[in-house]
């Protein structure tokens, strides 16, 4: 049986928003290599949300836009990613493709994003054997990237896994704007910007972006002769009309799911002490929304919420160290991610859920 108020309800745009691409896609006849309809979609993207800057490239899935990201960065020699634990399975499984070990940091209790401390100990402590950064832009939030660019100008690769947060804008503009290493983004069906499957790569420097393209493309140079580790990571025409028309939608999207945000936020004010939302900044758009349930208490509450017909997930616990093929990487204290994955609960929030869906959720978990 369905649950009355599912977790996630993905809305991808109807087939009558792309049948022109499609059609498009029959009378030439292309169906892949980087085709019309896909740049066409990246040339908007960079345009209309990148205002020009830098350089992007379309991938089928973001975990293949981070292996190629991190393929590119790593530096030689280097054996170990730094990243938080409290991130998806997506990002160390992605370093591991790539021939390094995942080294776990803890995270910030405000922000849930990379602990600038902690990081900083570990590049002092780890040196040379340190590969690549790899912060997470936890649940699409902004992440102030400010103190990455730093570490990059010292000589140390950083890749950013913000696979939820393509939308995310401050007064600064849209997440990664000019930053020198590549920031990833993912196009699941289950994110504001659901195109199915699929994943897009910016990066300031538009040389990045195309030595990332071509070992996405088997490592071919312009002559076809595959010069460097690559594999196949292009974008299928069919997405690509998928995603040209919901470039047209995402602004309603967005809007959408940060009011449905913002009506938590004001139902979960009347909750009484022990509860925590995540500390964010500028536009996010939203994939759920997360909080920390009183200590002691988020099983107990989950269960509640089950048989009321509410169907909540604990995005991350078990935390990446946690997880049986991680256990043996290396890593730092990690308090903070472990009281995270304690309390976490991640409640529904889509497209079409209403005010009084959303007072539903929050009655039933603050009882």
């Amino acid at each position: 049986m369905s649950a009355a108020i599912p977790f996630l309800r993905p809305n991808l745009v109807p087939r009558a928003a792309y049948q022109d691409y499609l059609d498009r896609i029959d009378d030439s006849h292309l169906y892949s290599n980087h085709g019309p309809l896909n740049t066409a979609f990246e040339a908007r993207v960079l345009a209309e949300a990148y205002q020009g800057v830098g350089s992007v490239v379309t991938t089928c899935n973001a975990t293949l836009g981070l292996m190629l990201a991190i393929s590119e960065a790593k530096r030689p020699g280097g054996r170990y990613a730094l990243m938080p634990s409290f991130t998806f399975a997506a990002s160390p499984l992605a370093a591991q493709w790539c021939g390094l070990e995942p080294y776990f940091l803890d995270v910030d209790p405000a922000t849930w994003c990379l602990d600038e401390a902690a990081l900083e100990r570990a590049l002092q402590e780890l040196g040379d054997a340190v590969a690549v950064v790899l912060p997470y832009a936890a649940f699409g939030t902004v992440l102030d990237l400010a103190p990455y660019r730093a570490i990059q100008e010292r000589g140390i690769p950083v890749v950013v896994d913000a696979a939820p947060g393509f939308g995310a804008a401050d007064l600064d503009g849209p997440i990664g704007l000019g930053f020198p290493g590549a920031v990833v983004f993912s196009f699941h069906a289950t994110k504001a910007f659901g195109v199915g499957e699929g994943g897009l790569v910016y990066c300031g420097d538009a040389g990045v972006i195309a030595r990332i393209r071509s070992a996405g493309n088997f490592g071919f140079s312009p002559e076809r002769e595959s010069t460097q580790q690559g594999l196949n990571s292009k974008l299928s025409e069919y997405v690509a009309a998928i995603a040209l028309a919901t470039l047209d939608a995402f602004p309603a999207k967005l809007a959408e799911r940060q009011r449905i945000h913002a009506w938590y936020l004001d139902e979960l004010g009347s909750c009484r002490e022990g509860w925590q939302t995540q500390a964010f900044r500028g536009n996010v758009p939203w994939q759920f929304m997360s909080v920390l349930c009183p200590e002691g208490s988020r099983d107990a509450r989950q269960a509640r919420m089950a048989a009321a017909g509410i169907e909540c997930r604990t995005y991350f616990a078990p935390a990446c160290h946690a997880q049986a093929q991680f256990t043996r990487c290396g890593r730092g204290d990690l308090p903070v991610t472990e009281q995270l994955s304690r309390r976490i609960l991640s409640l529904p929030l889509w497209e079409g859920m209403a005010r009084q869906d959303v007072a539903r959720v929050v009655e039933v978990l603050s009882r």
